[in-house]
């Protein structure tokens, strides 16, 4: 099989290395691509929100199989473009995308599904928003309706932050995403993320993983888009997750069914578990980043295999074989981020790092400069390994990340402590 995949980041370059491992890939492309996957597939300049551009670009490379990786493509219809010319694609539909590209459409699936999750208002305005607020108050979530690459929740401890969360959204902070605003309950627990495919019918789970969203250490400072992961996340038992499915999955996709936009590719379920019961938090449509990286270390070559079952509609045929292991993943992320950060440092001590099937360093934002690798966004590595054990994947991937020479960044030195 000839082979697209659509991104440039961490994400892209973990679903590119277990592709490439499967024997039906003869040839990988990655557009646009970064340094680290240049390495492993060819990379082209191409407008991955344009559908037409990526049509064409598909039909002159006789390309098969077309996986998406972030969210705006999905949002802005490139699935739909591909399917309508015939090419096979992993992702769903601009319709069915709106599950992520608008948070406000979600709690209506929601409530029409009685699926769990928590109670919310919808706001258009301003001084709306912060009579709300005033009237619950704090702590509160405030989240910005539209694609806001993972920065657009506010939880807001006390009420003034969620007042001027209102102010920046409004502001356009969040740009076009924050113009209108989405103001939750703030629920109690412990979040994990659950990972299912679904063919437009049938829908199969693929695994669990916890993030750290937040910069600082003991998930402390500002949200970012994810400063490491771990899979599989220990909270997420057997008997939670088969409640997931029943109580919150499996309804959502109905509903979307119903409504002429069945749901064809990843569903990352954000979850919030308290007391054995699982509450929806939130959909995304992709695979999440860094999430992403260590189910695809635990994985391999058989990703290939179960996104083409999901792209063709037959995943009741698809079987996913789990070794009994663990996988964390740490983000090298440029000093100063989430806030402003400098761009072209030089990483050193790259290429004498392990790159097999339980180590593996995968770039987010990087650019090559001759021999060098410059970094060239605010998440830049992604140091990922895999154990038999929780502790001995998290010690490996810090041995990796001590052995890389970058004074431009920095890392938690504690991912994974709530497991461990």
């Amino acid at each position: 099989m000839n082979i697209l995949i659509l991104g440039s980041g961490g994400r892209e370059h973990a679903l590119a290395w277990a592709v490439k491992q499967n024997p039906k890939c003869d040839r990988l492309i990655v557009a646009p691509g970064n340094a680290g996957i240049a390495q492993i597939a060819e990379c082209a300049s191409l407008d991955i929100e344009n559908g037409g551009a990526v049509v064409g670009f598909a039909e002159e490379n006789a390309i098969d199989f077309v996986i998406i990786g972030p969210e705006a493509p999905l949002a802005n219809g490139v699935a739909d473009r591909l399917r309508e010319a015939g090419v096979l694609v992993f992702g769903p539909s601009e319709g069915a995308a709106r599950l992520e590209a608008s948070k406000s459409f979600t709690k209506e699936v929601c409530a029409a599904a009685n699926a769990p999750t928590a109670g919310y208002g919808h706001f258009t305005d301003a001084e709306a928003a912060k009579a709300h607020i005033r009237e619950n108050g704090a702590p509160i979530v405030v989240k910005a309706d539209g694609l806001a690459a993972g920065k657009g929740v506010i939880v807001a401890m006390d009420e003034a932050t969620a007042l001027a969360a209102i102010d920046d959204m409004f502001g356009g902070a969040f740009g076009g995403a924050g113009a209108e605003v989405v103001i939750e309950e703030f629920m109690e627990g412990e979040e994990a993320s659950l990972f299912v495919l679904v063919d437009g019918n049938q829908v199969l789970s693929i695994g669990s993983a916890q993030d750290h969203k937040r910069v600082g250490e003991g998930d402390t400072g500002p949200n970012t888009g994810g400063m490491g992961a771990y899979s599989p996340a220990p909270v997420l038992s057997a008997e939670i997750e088969a409640k997931a499915m029943e109580e919150i999955v499996k309804p959502t996709m109905a509903e979307m069914a119903r409504r002429g936009t069945p749901y064809q590719g990843v569903l990352y379920v954000g979850l919030m578990i308290k007391d054995g019961q699982p509450r929806l938090v939130e959909y995304n449509v992709r695979f999440g980043d860094p999430e992403c990286q260590v189910l695809m270390m635990r994985l391999g070559a058989q990703a290939l295999d179960l996104m083409q079952a999901t792209a063709e509609g037959k995943l009741s045929e698809a079987r996913i074989n789990w070794a009994d292991d663990h996988a964390v993943t740490v983000v090298m992320a440029a000093n100063g981020y989430p806030g402003s950060y400098e761009k072209g440092t030089e990483i050193k001590g790259l290429n004498t790092q392990p790159e097999d099937s339980m180590n593996m360093v995968f770039h987010a934002g990087t650019k090559a400069d001759g021999a060098a690798i410059l970094a060239n966004g605010g998440r830049v590595l992604n140091v990922t390994a895999r154990g038999n054990n929780l502790r001995e994947a998290r010690d490996r991937a810090y041995a990796m990340v001590d052995s890389i020479d970058w004074p431009g960044g920095f890392f938690r030195r504690d991912i994974g402590w709530r497991a461990l």
